[in-house]
């Protein structure tokens, strides 16, 4: 019979881990303390990533920050100058006084060697920090807590995420070298494919002409007033870029993988009625037909050869409702780790909840958390992140109804994070609407004028969407005139000037 994990074995096997001694390297501490103590340079070398914390030793971490304390003041760090300090605090006494510098000055270091002790040093800090951490994942399960299993897990994600980034290991200065570096590939980049598309196309052209495309690191936001389209025109945007991305694989060679993949995290629409919506589109088959199932043989079979098509194309979909902020960035990560990761798509992050243990005072912190979260995980993961925003209902109480950036709702942080913030308008919407009402007049004459009137009004707006790039922190602004087919909730560029045809 197999021991539960609340019987007598498994209590032994949990006891032998909990009688083992943390991870440390008292040598290693001693001896990058004695390096300080000669030669006040190696500091350099530990300063960016070590701390006082990271000691196992609580001595040898409080008299490190002591002699970072002097460094940092441009004041000499050695015994005799250190002395004083120590003395008053008492921090020696445990030690045996005194005399534990002297101790220390024979374990040094070479100043060389200085960078490999603070990171071993630093390396036994973050197991101890995985065991708390587990024993914390082990506790909450075993006891009583607010949290259901789900939050549990993600509680510990986030914990293990912070971890990871607050570790010191990464960050610092780029030479401008390096820098400049990166700034001609991307240029180079822009220069093969004509001067249009430096990042990640979207899929519109005109769009791709005024950003450059989808770029790693940039948090897009697109707001909208309910039945604009923020969903369509996401969607179109991230089944082009995928498709791209396969196409760019096809490309290389048979059998080669795409670089990423397209990450869409649904928190309104099923994965089933996202794809049905794609669907629709590219086989240009009405969803509201295919729910129905008044579709013909032909239709079918189109629908059918196409999705067949698409099986191949590197889009995920997330569709878990109120997904919070950690157990996204977790999600993402592990998503890059195993095939890649090139463009992530959250609608809408009104939706979204903070991280596990956060809990804001009110809204609009809330939704700064979720916005610098959103360009935090942009960041690490050098990405682009597209994030849908709902507008406030001000919009409707205007009679240009075109929205603003005081029209999103917390509009101060997420105007501040995002690198750009676009609105899709559609007046056709509004228009349709104002269809003048018989009742509404007094005679058949005006009637019908007006209904003349309103139809020449609906003619040169009918099929027609804005996307009104307010913000863009590396480009212009402006607007971009788009094609918008209701029928199969379908963006596409608007053809306005058509080149000369050549026989």
């Amino acid at each position: 019979m197999t021991d539960s994990p609340t019987t007598p074995a498994a209590d032994g096997a949990l006891l032998g881990v909990s009688l083992r001694q943390p991870p440390s390297n008292v040598d290693a501490e001693q001896a990058l303390l004695g390096a300080l103590l000669t030669n006040n340079k190696a500091y350099d070398r530990v300063s960016d990533f070590l701390t006082g914390a990271h000691f196992a030793n609580r001595v040898n971490g409080a008299i490190y920050d002591a002699i970072a304390k002097r460094i940092e003041a441009g004041m000499l760090a050695d015994p005799v100058t250190l002395r004083a300090t120590l003395e008053n605090s008492g921090i020696l006494d445990a030690v045996g006084g005194l005399p534990y510098l002297a101790r220390l000055l024979t374990a040094t270091v070479g100043i060389i060697n200085a960078g490999d002790y603070g990171r071993a040093i630093q390396d036994a800090w973050i197991r101890r920090q995985l065991i708390d951490i587990g024993e914390t994942i082990v506790n909450s399960a075993f006891g009583s807590t607010d949290l259901d299993g789900q939050d549990q897990i993600a509680a510990g994600e986030e914990q293990l995420f912070r971890l990871a980034t607050d570790k010191g290991q990464d960050g610092g200065f780029t030479g401008f070298d390096r820098a400049l570096a990166s700034a001609i590939e991307t240029a180079e980049k822009a220069f093969r494919n004509e001067g249009d598309v430096s990042g990640l196309t979207s899929g519109l052209r005109d769009f791709d002409r005024k950003t450059g495309g989808l770029h790693p690191s940039d948090l897009l936001i697109l707001a909208g007033r309910p039945a604009m389209g923020k969903t369509a025109l996401a969607t179109k945007i991230a089944f082009s870029a995928a498709r791209a991305l396969l196409n760019a694989a096809r490309d290389k060679g048979e059998g080669v993988q795409p670089e990423g993949a397209v990450a869409i995290f649904s928190l309104e629409m099923s994965s089933e009625q996202l794809a049905t919506r794609i669907l629709s589109e590219q086989a240009e088959v009405s969803g509201e037909r295919i729910r129905r199932g008044d579709i013909g043989q032909k239709e079918f079979d189109r629908f059918v050869r196409v999705s067949r098509e698409l099986t191949q194309i590197p889009l995920v979909i997330d569709d878990t409702p109120a997904i919070s902020l950690s157990a996204m960035r977790t999600r993402c990560r592990r998503l890059k780790r195993t095939k890649g990761l090139s463009l992530v798509v959250v609608d809408y992050l009104q939706l979204m909840r903070p991280a596990v243990g956060t809990r804001p005072d009110n809204r609009v912190l809330e939704i700064s958390m979720i916005t610098q979260g959103l360009k935090a995980i942009a960041k690490e993961l050098e990405v682009p992140v597209i994030a849908l925003s709902q507008l406030s209902r001000q919009v409707e109480s205007r009679e240009d109804k075109r929205p603003m950036l005081s029209d999103l709702r917390e509009s101060g942080s997420i105007e501040q994070d995002a690198d750009a913030v676009m609105f899709v308008y559609r007046d056709e919407y509004y228009l349709q609407q104002r269809e003048p009402k018989e009742t509404a007049y007094d005679s058949s004459d005006k009637y019908q004028a007006a209904l003349e009137d309103w139809g020449r009004k609906m003619e040169l707006v009918h099929n027609k969407a804005e996307l009104i790039l307010e913000k863009q922190r590396h480009g212009p602004t402006g607007t971009v005139q788009l094609y918008f087919e209701g029928q199969y909730t379908r963006f596409a560029d608007l053809d306005t000037v058509h080149e000369e045809y050549e026989r």
